[in-house]
């Protein structure tokens, strides 16, 4: 090897002492032979294309990743691996036409987002936030008036039933939910072995009780929920969202929750973020929120960042990544050869 493979990591992954969110363990991963790794100096919204000149891999959290970024003739830049499953960041096409590999971390999400999609199904079953206060504020006589929701028998939609939904089904059939999921790329018969029944949208979002979405943010899932879909469900109905905020009509979901067409929502992402502090959902009482961070966990941020770092690893070492997004890429000129190894 002429030179080092140079690694950078997006600064916006260090906690406030300046120490990586994951836990130092996975950066052991990068003490392989003929590799350099470095946090990028300073934080950036976006990479761009001085960063693809400097490096061969870029360990992205929240930065953009855009075409602007890998459109000079000096571009090095081999691997972008995405500490995350979301990859709606990056320009993938533009990636993939220029010759660089995108990696994401899915196998490291199921168990950590299904477990908070969970957690606020049973936050609104059982009232929580308004117990909270309640107890807070001195009106404990009011209980009687903020009965809970019993789970026995209710009905769970589940919109979008790749992993993440999977896991939340097998999780949700121990509290005797009836299931039903809708995902035009799952068939029933898988989602029988869950004891799942597959329905469309409109059906599962007029019997649910809890609507909680969990699909991949693409062209055909933006705005998948809107103001024709929350007029579907019913008005004691529950909406909970831990896939993409985009994937949600937002000013229609605040029109439904203001009107009390529907009974409440739990959000752990928003159309805009970090969110606007004027959004009207950061007012009501009947929605919970939390900043696209419940699910985050030292266990959760260890294991996407193992996977994450391991892809960048294997693709400079001459091995396909286990988790490749665009794996039409590994048949690109540029790329080709990296592997023939």
């Amino acid at each position: 090897m002429s030179q080092p493979w140079r690694v950078g990591i997006t600064r916006d992954i260090l906690d406030s002492r300046g120490e990586p969110a994951f836990g130092r363990r996975a950066l052991a991963l990068l003490d392989a032979p003929g590799i350099e790794w470095e946090y990028l100096p300073t934080v950036v919204p976006a990479v761009d294309a001085d960063h693809a000149a400097r490096y061969d891999a870029l360990y992205v959290n929240t930065a953009r990743v855009p075409a602007g970024a890998v459109g000079r003739a000096d571009c090095r830049l081999k691997v972008v691996a995405r500490h995350g499953v979301g990859y709606d960041s990056v320009d993938v096409p533009a990636m993939t036409a220029a010759g660089v590999v995108v990696t994401n971390t899915p196998s490291a999400m199921p168990r950590p987002v299904a477990t908070i999609a969970l957690t606020f199904v049973l936050a609104l079953a059982g009232r929580l936030m308004t117990k909270d206060r309640l107890t807070r504020t001195g009106r404990w006589h009011e209980r009687m008036d903020n009965m809970g929701l019993g789970l026995t028998g209710r009905t769970l939609g589940v919109v979008g039933a790749g992993r993440i939904g999977k896991e939340l089904l097998r999780m949700a059939a121990t509290l005797d939910l009836k299931l039903v999921a809708t995902d035009p790329n799952v068939d029933a018969v898988t989602l029988g072995y869950l004891r799942t029944e597959k329905v469309d949208l409109p059906t599962l979002l007029g019997a649910a009780d809890f609507v909680v979405v969990c699909c991949l943010l693409d062209a055909g899932t933006h705005h998948l929920i809107g103001a024709p879909q929350f007029a579907q469900m019913r008005p004691d109905a529950y909406f909970v969202n831990v896939a993409r905020g985009p994937v949600v009509d937002e000013p229609a979901l605040v029109a439904a929750l203001q009107q009390r067409r529907i009974a409440g929502a739990a959000l752990d992402v928003f159309e805009q973020e970090p969110v606007d502090p004027a959004n009207p959902l950061l007012t009501m009482d009947n929605v919970i929120v939390t900043p696209h961070s419940l699910c985050w966990t030292d266990e959760c941020f260890h294991n996407m960042a193992s996977t994450g770092l391991k892809s960048i690893v294997d693709a400079l070492s001459g091995r396909v990544p286990e988790f490749v997004v665009n794996r039409e890429v590994l048949e690109h000129a540029r790329v080709k050869p990296w592997f023939a190894r």
